[in-house]
């Protein structure tokens, strides 16, 4: 892409052409370039161009809000389908969360990104036969299957998601890499959402109660319920809206988190020693520092995904190459618990989900690790580690479907 931006720099018809055919290298691979370009008349409009933001809130079109409207308004009638219709919630909420808002948000992303109609069909195929499943699995407190299943049902609902996001291309890695970052922009502007939320809460039923009025109760049985449905839909709206309110946030937090978590998974591996718990005999701990590889990967996922659109940065790249390698450590550390644990006390679904989802995510950061160094030592660059990300996804999915659809089978759900 540099090459043939630099060739075409002073022909405006075929710079729009490479611009409109593949818009995210475009802009990534021209900002890398545009410092030393700078002066140019042409390169210097493409930069405007490409970097202009208004200072004014876009509200989409009317039928982007008021599918938007309709969509936070279902989410929150599907929240409240238990006090509606008599159902257990210790029965409907761990089986059906995801499809509060997720099929929500996919139905926006078809709509925005027009899919094939073959495309859709796959996709909501998918989600119904994964609501019917769910909801038909035996009812009981003790299966190990059905609890994994739930677990990871909305992972199942999130690569849909992913897939009417990343449009009719599904093979395109940097589709997939905006989706990642996508995923960090709507984190940041849902906590927003729901802090402003919490302070309008807090206002409203002060407000009331001295005037005599406790709307405590109604309120969050309402209003509340509504509002924590309705915010990753109204987030995801003005993530895609208006991309400059986050856009300039998410890599901050990324560039920031990353140093830390490097310097407390340190920390935390030193103490670990002098804790006297260990993740072999201790299956509450070994829980918890897979929770901790879990939010780690996330981590370096999202930062990758946001390193990947920027120019190189060599501090950013060591500090992503030493997170990975320590993530490698704590990853050997809780894979070899639960070989341990398996060796000891045999394979029940548990585990064997765990080793699974160990294996890999080691496979993975080894891969992440290497390209990390090569883009240090300049044999390659932080672009090629985001495409090793994006091509793993689907290996995590295959491994979702197998725990969510055939575990209860093998298991005899047990």
């Amino acid at each position: 892409m540099k090459n043939e931006i630099r060739t075409h720099l002073n022909d405006p018809g075929q710079l729009e052409k490479l611009y409109r055919t593949n818009k995210v290298p475009f802009k990534r691979e021209f900002s890398t370039m545009y410092p030393e370009l700078k002066g140019n008349a042409l390169a210097d409009f493409w930069n405007e161009r490409l970097n202009y933001e208004s200072d004014e809130i876009n509200w989409g079109t009317g039928r982007e809000l008021l599918f938007v409207i309709i969509a936070s308004l279902l989410a929150g009638f599907i929240a409240k389908i238990p006090a509606m219709f008599q159902i257990n919630e210790e029965f409907f909420y761990p089986r059906n969360i995801g499809f509060i808002f997720l099929p929500l948000l996919t139905a926006y992303f078809a709509w925005k990104n027009n899919l094939q109609l073959k495309q859709i069909a796959v996709i909501c195929g998918a989600m119904i036969v994964s609501l019917i499943y769910i909801n038909v699995l035996p009812a009981s407190t003790k299966s190990d299957t059905l609890l994994l299943a739930c677990i990871h049902l909305p992972l199942l609902l999130w690569v849909m998601l992913g897939a009417a996001f990343v449009g009719n291309n599904l093979t395109d890695y940097n589709k997939r890499l905006d989706y990642l970052r996508y995923n960090g922009d709507l984190i940041v502007m849902t906590t927003l959402i729901l802090i402003a939320g919490g302070i309008m809460t807090g206002l409203t039923i002060g407000l009331f109660s001295l005037i005599g009025f406790q709307i405590g109760e109604f309120y969050f049985q309402y209003v509340a319920v509504f509002g924590l449905a309705a915010a990753p839909v109204v987030g995801t709206y003005l993530t895609q809206t208006n991309p400059q309110l986050v856009n300039k946030v998410s890599p901050v937090i990324a560039k920031i988190f990353s140093p830390l978590v490097l310097i407390m998974l340190v920390i935390y591996l030193f103490a670990i020693v002098f804790s006297g718990k260990d993740p072999y005999n201790d299956r509450e701990f070994l829980i918890i520092f897979n929770l901790l590889l879990i939010g780690v990967m996330a981590i370096i996922f999202f930062s990758v995904a946001e390193s990947s659109k920027t120019a190189r940065n060599t501090t950013a790249t060591w500090v992503l190459f030493l997170l990975s390698a320590v993530t490698i450590v704590v990853n050997g550390i809780a894979l070899s618990a639960i070989l341990f644990r398996i060796a000891e006390w045999g394979i029940t679904p548990n585990r064997l989900a765990v080793l699974g989802g160990n294996l890999l995510m080691l496979l993975n950061l080894l891969f992440i690790t290497v390209l990390l160094f090569r883009a240090l030592t300049k044999k390659s660059d932080i672009a090629a580690v985001g495409k090793s990300i994006a091509l793993f996804l689907p290996i995590y999915s295959i491994w979702v479907l197998i725990v969510i659809f055939l575990f209860p089978l093998i298991f005899g759900f047990e």
